[in-house]
């Protein structure tokens, strides 16, 4: 596996993989990798012919106070896992090659309305920053495909109409949430949980299926909403939200709606967890 820090050398080597007519594969990353990320690349190695994965940790969708200086940095330990794991190139640029003029006034790609609510609401200009920059790694690779975990429901929905608004010409793969034996959805921010913490944290997977099991049975979403909430704060996890959504559009579900999903955010010590789990309510249950 090669890797690369500077853009020529990435269209570069692009322009060599297009002349030999390969299918090219991007998975975009901010590192300290996990094995969720590396079943994304062995996604796109089973799509592609080459796949790129990118480890930047992009400094425009973290907001003040947030963890931008204390999070992990393993570009190294990353490079190897992607080279086990068969991933044909790496492109970990520095912010500079990035954002050459600053972050202050660079130009910004946004999803209206979608990206205001759920973690958009709590993180204001947190999706600004992401589709800013996905934007811009999908205009360096012009990838063939790009794949995406579901843990981040939200954003690969963003970045999906995104695509589609901007007519870029690529398919956006999303792949399920990979778990710990336990349930706790894989991300590089469990590393902030302690012990105790840690022993507490798969309490939002399991009040997550309670939820989508409740609505599924044709409970009122409000209500079971309500009962995630208080059920996560007995468990010792502080939600930022708690709720039951459209697949399609995150929009609040009508009474006829049958496909839906349930999500959540809360706070745990110093880590900020997500997850969601998707779910199909039975017509005679919708009303």
């Amino acid at each position: 596996m090669e890797t690369l820090h500077d853009i020529p050398g990435l269209r570069d080597k692009l322009a060599q993989w297009r002349a030999a007519g390969l299918r090219i594969g991007l998975v975009p990353t901010m590192g300290n990798l996990h094995a969720g990320h590396i079943a994304l690349v062995r996604a796109a190695l089973e799509r592609a012919d080459r796949v790129v994965a990118t480890v930047f940790v992009n400094p425009l969708q973290f907001g003040p106070g947030e963890d931008l200086d204390s999070y992990p940095r393993t570009l190294d330990e990353d490079a190897r896992r992607l080279a086990v794991a068969g991933c044909h190139l790496l492109f970990a640029p520095t912010e500079s090659a990035m954002y050459p003029e600053g972050r202050a006034g660079h130009t910004a790609v946004e999803v209206p309305g979608l990206s205001a609510q759920l973690c958009g609401a709590s993180r204001p200009g947190h999706f600004r920053g992401v589709t800013t920059v996905v934007a811009k790694l999908f205009n360096l690779v012009q990838p063939d495909l790009a794949v995406f975990g579901q843990k981040d429901y939200q954003q690969l929905l963003l970045i999906r109409r995104m695509a589609a608004d901007l007519n870029m010409a690529l398919d956006i793969v999303g792949l399920p949430t990979v778990r710990e034996p336990d349930g706790l959805a894989m991300s590089s921010r469990n590393g902030y949980l302690s012990a105790t913490e840690r022993r507490r944290a798969p309490a939002l997977f399991r009040t997550l299926q309670a939820l989508a099991a409740a609505v599924a049975a044709g409970a009122d979403p409000t209500q079971a909403e309500r009962d995630a909430a208080a059920a996560l704060r007995v468990a010792g996890l502080e939600p930022d939200y708690v709720s039951v959504r459209r697949q399609a559009d995150l929009a609040p579900p009508e009474p006829a709606d049958t496909e839906l999903v349930v999500l959540a955010a809360v706070k745990l010590g110093r880590a900020r967890l997500i997850d969601n789990l998707e779910l199909r309510r039975p017509a005679a249950a919708a009303g």
